[in-house]
């Protein structure tokens, strides 16, 4: 158990998800957002906080014994708030990690890192990165300051390329790329009480018998995911029109975000 855990993007779908598990694993949450966090309880600390604010995001790192970072952008957007959020933001997370003892980090990166390798091929950790979009480059980036950060000062940091952490996986590309609320809760409780942390790439993922990514470098984690997609293959096959093979949602990994133009400030999205 750590004693006050910061769960940044608190208001967010995944951080509402996780929130009441996690009350079980630290004496204290410090819930933030930029958003107002919602259903909080008596002894949560409720912060709201704007990444891009240095200032800010020192006081909110504070006092605290490890982050989960899911705040910032989650979607394609123009450049400016990708920008604020996950590049600008992020790096002011590290500067008030260093600054507060390094609390240990897991870094919510994501599977649009590598969204342009097609579904045919198996991954490991280290492959070059392939990104989809701004939102990937940001991860990108999220991931190289982790990394920075780990070999200069020593900051240990899960990066964790999630894939489709919803509460059931919702289309055939998810049969591969699934994870669990389950295990991604079993991963944040191994990843913080594991003697020595480092800054490995882990692959967000579930059991899935139809997985594209490995993670067979982390025996030494003690972490292994439970959930399996494929007891969905059957109600979705029924529920979901399959799309064509050349379809982005069925050649990439990165599913539909390999198709997403780069926004302008101003212009619609989608």
């Amino acid at each position: 158990m750590v004693k006050r855990l910061l769960i940044t993007g608190a208001a967010g779908t995944l951080g509402r998800a996780l929130t009441p598990q996690l009350r079980e694993f630290a004496e204290i949450l410090r819930l933030s957002d930029i958003a107002p966090v919602p259903d909080t309880l008596p002894g949560d600390e409720v912060v709201q906080c704007d990444l891009g604010d240095a200032a800010a995001v020192d006081a909110l790192v504070k006092d605290c014994d490890a982050i989960l970072h899911l705040g910032g952008i989650s979607v394609e957007t123009p450049f400016a708030p990708i920008l604020q959020a996950n590049i600008i933001g992020l790096y002011n997370l590290y500067e008030a990690a260093r600054a507060h003892g390094q609390p240990r980090i897991l870094f919510a990166s994501s599977n649009h890192t590598i969204g342009f390798y097609p579904q045919t091929e198996r991954l490991t950790a280290d492959v070059p990165f392939r990104p989809d979009g701004l939102y990937g480059v940001s991860k990108v980036f999220g991931e190289a300051i982790a990394r920075m950060y780990f070999e200069k000062f020593g900051q240990e940091t899960a990066l964790v390329r999630i894939g489709s952490c919803t509460a059931e996986p919702e289309n055939h590309r998810m049969l591969a790329s699934w994870f669990s609320r389950g295990d991604f809760l079993s991963l944040i409780r191994a990843v913080f009480t594991v003697p020595s942390l480092g800054c490995p790439v882990i692959w967000g993922a579930s059991a899935n018998d139809a997985s594209w990514w490995d993670n067979s470098h982390l025996d030494w984690l003690g972490w292994t995911p439970k959930d399996n997609a494929e007891e969905y293959r059957a109600r979705i096959d029924a529920s979901t029109p399959r799309p064509p093979a050349d379809a982005p949602l069925m050649k990439y990994q990165g599913g539909v975000f390999t198709q997403f133009p780069i926004y302008k400030e101003g212009e619609p999205r989608g």
